[in-house]
């Protein structure tokens, strides 16, 4: 069950509060949480509770208008009251409640604002998918709309919602994404699952190359479908958390097209994944997209500083089907055409090293005025 009201966190009176709820009992749960050191207060409240409840997660209460981010023990504090409220009206433990934030960092949290709204936040809960979208707008900050998906696999389904519009690194993004599934596993399994889903999907999308204080992403399981076979939630769960990211990438701040880079044709794994974060993080490569400018020159230095074994002398570069260098220098091809395919919305970057047979991709965006405009300032 899901809900979201307005409790005055954001000025608009736009709603900032959310709940996600196990009714009528806790069920397994599982997160991966962001590697910054400087994690925010939510984010260790909620890793403390789900070892302490051994992975029974009752529910997950969600904030938006101020992440609780070097708030001090203030902040601890803020979390784990915000945690106790909504364990007192659901008839849970505080264990069983994650927490999640997201905003400005450094501003304490209007916490008597929250407190009060969380009895009507628990009243609004419910189970249509209008309970859904207003659980997932409430999680929004700079994004432009609500991000869901529903992924039905042979016997249970996994929906997911993210918020994440900035500050979007490997390993993680500023994005708060809830998963649930109606697959019955075990928290152990359930870890597995996510942490596979999390490496194939938001670890492997840039925006802006910063790593945010509050990542979290969630993935709740009812057991109301019955067993499932792990490799099979492990699939639906990755498919779920790709479409999400990909929504994150359609809806990143500021940029106006998304491209996927792919690296074919590498001595190791770790070497294409390099490969493909060198040049998908590249801010030379990104206005280049902006400006639909197939200057292939930023794509092979990128390869060439990755650290990954590399020669120009065997690389291949191809934008979307056409192909534009061979044995590292320039051939023969349609530069108009490439010029318009660079245009659209959604492109493909190819490179094969021509040195082994591993292959990795990460999916990127454009870097354009409008991402400078967002984030020059607080307000």
């Amino acid at each position: 069950m899901a809900s979201g009201v307005a409790c005055g966190l954001k000025e608009d009176g736009a709603l900032d509060l959310a709940l996600l709820s196990a009714s009528p009992r806790p069920v397994a749960g599982a997160a991966v949480f962001t590697t910054n050191l400087a994690a925010a207060a939510p984010v260790k409240v909620s890793q403390e509770h789900l070892e302490r409840s051994g992975g029974a997660v009752g529910a997950v209460v969600l904030n938006s208008g101020g992440a609780n981010a070097a708030t001090g023990p203030r902040g601890l504090l803020d979390a784990q009251q915000t945690c106790e409220v909504v364990a007192s009206c659901l008839g849970i433990k505080a264990q069983e409640v994650l927490v999640c934030s997201t905003g400005l960092i450094g501003v304490p949290l209007a916490i008597g604002r929250i407190k009060k709204a969380i009895p009507a936040l628990c009243e609004a809960l419910g189970s249509t998918p209008n309970d859904a979208t207003k659980a997932a707008t409430a999680i929004m900050t700079t994004d432009t709309h609500p991000k869901e998906v529903l992924v039905k696999a042979s016997g249970f389904s996994v929906g997911g919602m993210v918020k994440g519009a900035g500050m979007i690194a490997p390993n993680m993004a500023t994005m708060l994404a809830m998963l649930t599934t109606d697959a019955e596993i075990s928290p152990s399994d359930l870890k597995t699952a996510l942490s596979s889903g999390v490496s194939q999907s938001f670890n492997e999308l840039i925006v802006d190359n910063c790593t945010s204080t509050n990542d979290t992403v969630v993935l709740l399981a009812s057991g109301a479908a019955g067993p499932v076979a792990l490799g099979e939630l492990s699939d639906a769960v990755g498919e779920c958390c790709g479409l999400l990211a990909r929504e994150i990438a359609k809806d990143a701040e500021g940029t106006t097209k998304m491209a996927t880079i792919r690296i074919l044709g590498a001595k190791s794994k770790g070497d294409a994944r390099r490969c493909a974060r060198g040049v998908a993080a590249s801010l030379l490569v990104k206005t280049s997209l902006y400006g639909a400018d197939p200057y292939w020159g930023r794509i092979i230095s990128e390869l060439g500083a990755s650290g990954a074994a590399f020669s120009p002398d065997t690389v291949r570069i191809a934008y979307g089907t056409t192909d534009v260098v061979r044995f590292g220098t320039e051939i023969p091809h349609d530069r108009d055409a490439v010029r318009s395919y660079l245009e659209g919305k959604e492109i493909e970057i190819t490179c094969d090293l021509g040195l082994g047979s591993d292959e990795a991709q990460v999916l990127t965006t454009d870097l354009g005025h409008g991402y400078i405009d967002e984030n020059m300032r607080t307000s």
